[in-house]
C-alpha cells in the first residue's frame, strides 16, 4: 500500500505493508531512530511524535493512517543547530536523565504547550502523565516544561531542611514527586 506524508519538513513516499506501524516506518523505512520503542503497548510513550502538531504514540498508530499528514519526529525538532526551545530548557534544567524517554517527553511538552502556553506545574504533571520516565526524574523534566514556558522554577529547587515534601509554584507542598500525581 503506497504512503505519502511530509516527515521534519521532507515528502516520503514509500510501498509498505498495511500493519507497519508508524514507529517502525519512522526507525525503519526513514532511519530516524530518535523515536524510540519502549513498551509497544502505547503505556511509556517513548514513541511520542507529532502528528499535525498533536502528540501521537506512533506504536498505536499505522503508517497509512499517516497518509497526508505532517509528521515531526525528534530529529525534526531543532531548526539545524539551533535546539527548539523545550530541548533547550530539558538540557538546562537537567531533564534528560538516561535519555530514553526523553524525544517522547520533549514532543510531548511541545504539544502540551502549544495548547497551554503557560501550565501550572499540575498541568505540566497532568500533561506528561502518558509518557513515562524510567529515571522517575520526572522533577526536572516538569521543571524543563514550566522553563519552556517562560515561569521561574527557582522555588521548586527549595528544599526545607527536614522536609520530605517538594515546594510547588503555588507555594503548597506536595510529598509526590512523578507525573501526573
Amino acid at each position: 500500500m503506497q504512503v505519502t506524508m511530509t516527515v521534519n519538513g521532507v515528502v516520503a513516499s514509500h510501498d509498505v505493508e498495511p500493519r507497519l506501524l508508524l514507529v517502525q516506518y519512522l526507525r525503519e523505512v526513514l532511519g530516524l531512530t530518535g523515536t524510540n520503542i519502549g513498551c509497544d503497548t502505547s503505556s511509556c510513550g517513548a514513541c511520542t511524535v507529532l502528528v499535525d502538531g498533536e502528540s501521537v504514540k506512533s506504536c498505536t498508530v499505522l503508517a497509512v493512517q499517516a497518509e497526508g499528514a505532517d509528521v515531526t519526529s525528534i530529529e525534526g525538532l531543532a531548526a539545524g543547530d539551533d535546539l527548539h526551545p523545550v530541548q533547550v530548557a530539558f538540557r538546562e534544567q537537567h531533564g534528560l536523565q538516561c535519555g530514553y524517554c526523553t524525544p517522547g517527553m520533549v514532543l510531548a511538552a511541545v504539544s502540551l504547550l502549544a495548547e497551554n502556553p503557560q501550565p501550572t506545574e499540575r498541568e505540566v504533571r497532568e500533561g506528561l502523565e502518558g509518557n513515562l520516565c524510567r529515571c522517575t526524574g520526572y522533577h526536572n523534566i516538569v521543571k524543563a516544561v514550566l522553563s519552556a514556558s517562560g515561569q521561574s522554577v527557582a522555588i521548586l529547587d527549595t528544599v526545607r531542611p527536614g522536609s520530605t515534601t517538594a515546594p510547588t509554584l503555588s507555594g503548597a507542598t506536595t510529598g509526590a514527586t512523578e507525573v501526573g500525581s
